[in-house]
């Protein structure tokens, strides 16, 4: 098959006709001739896509048309034009191819026409997929990788971390596209598979430099990255890694086919100390997830801590003992001072063992029941209830049942105020102390009783109790008048004659 056929010929004369000078270049290049696409149509091509009044759709539907012709010839060289078009043309062009919604649709294409066509077609396939590709990647990238700046101030070595993390797997895949067309130097028998393999090592060389950029840029922002962006950079490293040995194999292939060797660049490896430091800090971020390190925001309790300094560090509900023994102290003191301790509930009240146990009061309220802990740690030990406060406890109006339960110092009404208050509310009216005898018929057994038992003091200050006599008294009446008397003789409020009255009986 030398030459143009009968078709071709054909085809140009149509496009002619109709005027499409455009097209009619298209049908020159990709005709049935078993040799590269023409120079001269190419380099028109080339000028055309510059033209602002060129239609760059058309050229691309005439190429997409050609590519779908039945025979491999045809088919490569449309696909060489299109790719000659990418690399030199305008921009314009690969904007467009990727801006449609179909391209080179070449998956299941073969020549069935000869043993030549069905080699050929293997690589009719590869190469159409990667021409797709490569739009693809314009589509995601909004550029060309074979076209941006290179060097330390390119694209690649300036993009954002964001940006680079998007970049390179798009730059990858059209990298591993090109390398699976995959040609060995026997298989390059032809003037079309010849062109198609420079055109694709010309775009790997680009390739691989924005490629080796890409990855500078990366391990420098490496170790500034969050574990999830460090995972996906040492994956990318991992698969630079291994396709740099395929690029070096292809440009080995290159060199054979009698590809200038001043035009193949020198790809030397890494060292692979890169790689071990690379994944010793990835394992550094993942460990400090599965063992916490010492002062990590996980650790309540420092491995190194000391007993003593956990359990301080807890909060507790009783007081410091250096806080409640002074407190406990003067509250005895207080008491043993009074005049007027007659609070019954002193020697009625619940338990030591019971009043020591902590409260989720707190020290607030702790002094009041305080008394009995504060003499456990003064050395002396409880002593039980004398026969006058079991008297007293007997008598009282206000002690409990012996049948009831023990009430808690927080709810007793009574025992809510602290022991200092009560005494300066009681200070001042204290009795002078007056040694005056008490004439009665019944001795009245002196007996501590509550402060709270003054509260009635009010009442008796200017009006006198009149002396009614009952039947049958209760003796916690008798027990309360002598009391009453008793006062209001000391203050003057009572009659020295009525001091002579007896008792109720």
């Amino acid at each position: 098959m030398s030459g143009q056929t009968l078709t071709d010929r054909i085809a140009a004369a149509q496009y002619q006709l109709t005027g499409s000078d455009v097209a009619r270049a298209v049908c020159k290049a990709t005709t049935h001739e078993v040799m590269a696409p023409k120079k001269k149509h190419l380099e028109y091509l080339i000028s055309a896509t510059n033209e602002t009044n060129v239609n760059i759709p058309q050229m691309a539907d005439t190429l997409f048309e050609r590519a779908m012709n039945a025979s491999w010839v045809v088919v490569f060289k449309a696909l060489v034009t299109t790719h000659h078009i990418c690399i030199h043309g305008n921009e314009r062009f690969i904007q467009y191819l990727a801006s449609r919604t179909s391209l080179f649709n070449l998956s299941n294409f073969i020549d069935k026409t000869g043993s030549h066509g069905y080699d050929m077609s293997t690589f009719i396939r590869r190469y159409g997929r990667y021409l797709n590709e490569k739009a693809y990647a314009y589509r995601a990238m909004a550029f060309d990788f074979t076209r941006v700046k290179k060097g330390a101030d390119g694209v690649m070595r300036t993009m954002a971390p964001d940006k680079l993390l998007k970049a390179m797997p798009a730059l990858q895949t059209q990298v591993d596209t090109l390398l699976e067309f995959d040609v060995h130097p026997k298989d390059l028998n032809n003037g079309i598979i010849n062109a198609a393999f420079m055109l694709l090592f010309k775009d790997l060389i680009k390739l691989f430099a924005s490629y080796n950029d890409g990855i500078i840029n990366l391990l420098e922002k490496y170790f500034k990255m969050k574990k999830s962006d460090c995972k996906e950079s040492l994956e990318i490293y991992k698969k630079f890694l291994t396709r740099v040995t395929k690029i070096s194999e292809f440009m080995k292939i290159a060199e054979q086919v009698g590809v200038d060797k001043n035009d193949i660049p020198d790809i030397s490896y890494a060292p692979s100390s890169i790689l071990e430091s690379l994944e010793t800090h990835m394992n550094s971020l993942e460990g400090k997830k599965g063992s916490p390190t010492k002062g990590s925001p996980t650790n309540n309790v420092s491995p190194t801590s000391t007993p003593a300094k956990t359990a301080g560090a807890l909060p507790t509900l009783e007081p410091p003992p250096s806080e409640a023994t002074p407190a406990a102290a003067a509250s005895a003191e207080a008491a043993t001072d009074s005049l007027l301790d007659l609070d019954p509930l002193s020697s009625s009240g619940p338990s030591g063992g019971a009043s020591a146990a902590p409260t989720s009061w707190g020290g607030a309220f702790a002094s009041p029941v305080a008394e009995p802990a504060a003499a456990a740690e003064s050395g002396t030990a409880a002593t039980t209830a004398t026969p006058a406060a079991e008297a007293t406890a007997a008598t009282d109006p206000f002690a409990p049942a012996a049948d009831h339960a023990a009430v808690s110092p927080q709810l007793d009404l009574f025992s809510m105020q602290p022991v200092e208050s009560s005494i300066s509310c009681f200070s001042s009216v204290a009795p002078p102390a007056v040694q005056t005898p008490l004439t009665s018929n019944s001795p009245v057994t002196p007996s501590p009783a509550a402060p709270t038992a003054d509260l009635f003091s009010g009442f008796f200050d200017s009006v006198p109790e009149p002396a009614v006599p009952k039947s049958d008294p209760a003796p916690s009446l008798d027990l309360f008048s002598s009391v009453c008397r008793r006062w209001l003789i000391l203050n003057h409020s009572l009659p020295l004659c009525c001091a002579d009255a007896p008792t109720v009986a």
